[in-house]
């Protein structure tokens, strides 16, 4: 992205632009709990999935065409999206018994699980700085999810919801390795295109025995106003900042900015509800913040 002069923005924009790219992700926990409770989680992302593919088509049919990739290239993307479908599936499903704090501080431990699957799948070393911010981000994640209470701790005594959400985390920590594995070349948005069709296809296994029995005509509208949302701001726009910011900043530090969910999240939370979390929670999250900072020290990547 450049300015009317042809000059690729200052770092001070690029940073803000991935702020808004922060900001947009983190409503979309307390959008998603909203929405959980009126549709089948893996029904509620097969809609989200296939109308974000729908959106994103005639973008990638004016810039590349549109053509069936080949068998490897479809399994390939079949492979990734599995991990990507996984995932909402499980958040949406997560979000019926955890708050939308929890998710997001539990996200923070993304970027490490991936840094750790990055390293078995394609050899990229972690780095002290890594595995310095996720040290802080378990340690922060594990403070909120018990409470700030070692009782709890020592017994695990874990929230259903806040479990299977990390097991989500687990699926989304494959997201990037795949991509950087299975990549052969092709434009990051086509291949973005594929990953939504092919995670429509695993949707589709879970949820079509499951399509006929609902109730369309009684959805309510903020359902379908909230999944509209959630497929064109959180994953249509963040796609194009994040993508466009990876080529400048990096994408360890794009990635470091999941580290914001947790205290944009109470934000979005006291903006809506007036509500705040007790001081344990926050300082939880304040125990997670430095690992920002610390992924951040990294030069950043500057391309024409």
């Amino acid at each position: 992205m450049k300015n009317p002069g042809g000059r690729p923005l200052p770092l001070w924009a690029m940073h803000g632009c991935m702020l808004i790219s922060a900001t947009l992700v983190a409503t979309s926990f307390p959008v998603g709990k909203t929405i959980t409770p009126f549709l089948d989680p893996a029904v509620l992302t097969l809609v989200r999935f296939v109308l974000a593919a729908l959106l994103f088509a005639p973008y990638v049919s004016y810039r590349h065409g549109l053509r069936l990739p080949d068998r490897g290239a479809l399994v390939r993307y079949g492979l990734i999206s599995g991990s990507l479908a996984g995932f909402f599936w499980l958040m949406f499903l997560s979000l019926k018994t955890t708050t939308p704090l929890n998710t997001g501080v539990i996200f923070t431990t993304v970027p490490g699980i991936s840094g750790i699957y990055s390293w078995f799948l394609v050899r990229e070393r972690l780095g002290g700085y890594r595995i310095a911010a996720l040290l802080f981000a378990m340690a922060g994640a594990l403070w909120v999810i018990f409470e700030g209470d070692p009782e709890r701790m020592r017994l695990m005594v874990l929230n259903r919801g806040d479990l299977l959400f990390f097991c989500g985390c687990l699926l989304m920590g494959l997201y990037m390795p795949l991509v950087k594995l299975f990549h052969r070349g092709e434009p990051m948005a086509v291949m973005t295109l594929w990953i939504l069709i092919t995670g429509c296809g695993w949707l589709l296994l879970f949820s079509a025995a499951k399509l006929p029995m609902i109730p369309w005509q009684t959805v309510p509208l903020i359902v379908w106003f909230g999944i509209g949302y959630l497929a064109f701001f959180t994953t249509i726009v963040t796609f194009f900042i994040s993508q466009w910011a990876t080529l400048h900043l990096g994408p360890t530090r794009v990635t470091a900015y999941s580290y914001l969910y947790p205290p944009l999240i109470v934000l979005i939370e006291w903006s809506l509800h007036r509500d705040l979390p007790t001081w344990r929670t926050m300082l939880g999250i304040a125990i997670i913040l430095p690992a920002m900072f610390i992924v951040q020290k990294n030069k950043a990547i500057r391309r024409p």
